[in-house]
């Protein structure tokens, strides 16, 4: 997990499969964070390739397994549903619960967890809305160190459920 690294893969929802990338810009591990592009093909038919600048928040000691973000629309019990689909987060479920919970070494640990966040689009900032596409919601994700592997599930509350597999 660093500056320039890239991930390739596809995002499946119940209906259909998308071919993506990620490129990780920025890691800064002392403030928990990340940012990167995200890049999907085939979404919609007015933009066939789509590239987003997303910002990740790494669960450690700054963030907990509990999104802090209202707007974002999830609770505790949606981030705990999310969560528990990953395999390796199920050892982590009963301490996660706590709202003081701290991942500490997280860094040091085979998987990171983390929250991606879409912002914008790629190259046009001020694109905030596309028929067809939306990143009003933000992934779950697990990064698995010695794998190097991607798995992460977009939120939405008024979206289908994405899983991501990079």
């Amino acid at each position: 997990l660093r500056p320039g690294s890239k991930f390739h893969g596809s995002q499946q929802s119940d209906r259909q499969r998308y071919d993506v990338q990620v490129e990780i810009k920025h890691v800064d591990m002392n403030e928990s964070f990340l940012c990167g592009y995200l890049r999907i093909q085939g979404l919609t038919e007015d933009h066939p390739t789509l590239t987003t600048y997303f910002e990740g928040e790494i669960i450690g000691t700054k963030y907990t397994f509990h999104t802090k973000h209202p707007e974002w629309g999830s609770n505790e019990k949606v981030d705990m549903q999310h969560w528990q689909r990953f395999p390796a987060f199920r050892p982590l479920a009963k301490q996660a619960r706590r709202s003081d919970f701290t991942f500490k070494n997280f860094a040091q640990k085979e998987n990171i967890f983390m929250r991606w966040k879409e912002y914008f689009l790629v190259p046009d900032h001020r694109v905030r809305t596309i028929s067809g596409a939306s990143f009003e919601g933000f992934y779950y994700i697990c990064f698995n160190q010695v794998a190097g592997t991607v798995s992460g599930i977009y939120f939405h509350a008024k979206s289908e459920k994405y899983v991501i597999i990079l």
